[in-house]
Order: structure tokens, then sequence, then C-alpha cells
């Protein structure tokens, strides 16, 4: 459900709402509602939501299962310690 989705990524990046809501020109009651699942964001906000986020639409809307993790800028033994941290989540 993108409700949960939106405040699981807002608070994994120490966000407030009032801080997306300034990202986004929308009011904090606003994104209170999409986390609350009492409004979803129109597609304008959704896209906008994804570019925060650094995520496909998709995933917000649960079409997709898997998030991507951008590495650009970081060096070869960088890419493979964001590997391994995340071989080790899975194998839990």
């Amino acid at each position: 459900m993108i409700a949960d989705k939106v405040k699981l990524l807002r608070e994994a990046q120490g966000m407030t709402q009032a801080d997306l809501a300034r990202k986004l020109g929308v009011t904090r009651s606003g994104v209170n509602a999409w986390e609350m699942g009492i409004t979803v964001p129109s597609t304008q906000y959704v896209a906008a939501l994804a570019g925060v986020f650094d995520v496909s639409s998709d995933y917000l809307l649960g079409i997709e299962k898997t998030a991507t993790v951008s590495v650009e800028g970081l060096t070869e033994r960088q890419v493979a310690a964001v590997r391994e941290i995340i071989s080790c989540m899975k194998d839990k």
C-alpha cells in the first residue's frame, strides 16, 4: 500500500511530514492524509515522491516488489559493501 511505503521511506530518510510537504509543495496535512490512507497522491505526486525517494513509481504503487538502490558516485568497493549488507539482511 502506498501509504505504508511513503511513511517508511520518509522516516528512513529522517524527514518529517513537514519536510516532505515542503519538498513537494503540499501541506503537511496532505502528506499525513497520504500516510494514513485517507487519500492517495495524484499521478503528479506519485512521480514526485518516486523522485524524492529515488524509487520507481511502480514500487510505490505496489506493482513492483523490489526497489532499486542508486550506487551512483560510489566506488566499486563501496558497491560491494552495499551488496554484502543486502545479502546479510536477506539471510536473516
